[in-house]
């Protein structure tokens, strides 16, 4: 299931033909064994798609991770009547690109990244069959990593300025953002969520005050509106709450962890400080594994951690 939804054009103006719209796909199961700890099913987050049209081209931010999905996400973009140039990839998670290689054939649309982005999606691919595949087996197409950069991280639609901002550590390394001055729009990928628990697997050793940084780089772009790659569709864009949300939930995290000697306590503590976001315990529950098995340890074995935080009982 998907819902597309429409955002962002500014009629009356002289950027009328500029605007964006969001398309998101909804969670899926994934194949984990068991109930998390407060007994709901292991599925992933949903995952936002991001179409920023002019008047005769489009470019798209992220491609999902499914082949069900992309199928879905590309029959949208055909409606649209757009014809799609480019697709951004704002970091390496594969849920964020594994598909936009089929897209980009579809379409003829060139794939874009940072250098760091790149390097990353790179990583992602030399440990996709021990996660995943094992997470979602036979969904995902084929994805050798096509992106390449663009001169001086900008590119144009149909005569605006897209921006890439390279801004550091979200909840991964080397993500960008893309910021669109002409809309006040900075579409974030995952250094902002919204209304959706946050990924803190990443984040240890040091993550969260890199993280911190990160959301200060958005803040300073001063959008009217954030897209985050992760949201609850009923929600707006609006750039001031979600993201003071989104630091709210890093403070609130380190509090607890600070406070919280067991995994499942720290858990259920997250669940009762954020009871409006009723998606992505899943992600909560594999980023508390994923820290708690780094405490004592060294900082080069957070991606191992990481990994297998997902699939703890």
């Amino acid at each position: 299931m998907t819902n597309p939804s429409r955002g962002g054009a500014r009629r009356g103006t002289p950027h009328a033909t500029l605007g964006y719209h969001t398309f998101v796909a909804d969670p899926i199961p994934i194949n984990v064994a068991g109930l998390l700890p407060n007994g709901e099913s292991h599925m992933f987050s949903p995952l936002t798609s991001r179409l920023i049209y002019g008047q005769h081209h489009a470019v798209l931010v992220d491609a999902p991770l499914t082949t069900d999905q992309a199928k879905a996400l590309g029959d949208w973009i055909e409606a649209s009547g757009k014809r799609l140039t480019h697709i951004f990839v704002t970091h390496g998670h594969g849920d964020h690109w594994f598909t936009a290689n089929v897209l980009a054939e579809r379409f003829g649309a060139q794939v874009i990244a940072s250098a760091g982005t790149i390097q990353q999606m790179h990583n992602n691919v030399s440990v996709r069959d021990v996660f995943w595949d094992k997470l979602g087996p036979d969904q995902i197409p084929p994805a050798p990593v096509s992106a390449v950069t663009v001169p001086d991280n900008r590119f144009t639609l149909d005569g605006y300025d897209l921006v890439i901002v390279e801004v550091g550590h979200g909840d991964s390394d080397d993500n960008a953002v893309l910021h669109v001055p002409d809309l006040g729009l900075v579409v974030a990928g995952d250094p902002i969520y919204n209304g959706v628990h946050q990924y803190l697997g990443e984040s240890a050793h040091g993550g969260r005050d890199a993280w911190r940084n990160t959301v200060e780089t958005v803040k300073s772009l001063q959008p009217r509106w954030v897209v985050a790659s992760h949201k609850d569709k009923n929600r707006d864009a609006d750039a001031a709450r979600v993201i003071a949300q989104t630091r709210h939930y890093l403070d609130d995290a380190d509090e607890l962890l600070a406070a919280k000697d067991a995994p499942e306590e720290f858990f259920f503590a997250m669940l009762a400080r954020w009871p409006d976001r009723l998606l992505g315990a899943t992600t909560l529950w594999a980023g508390t594994n994923a820290i708690y098995a780094s405490r004592g340890r060294n900082n080069t074995d957070v991606l191992e951690d990481s990994l297998n935080g997902w699939f703890t009982p």
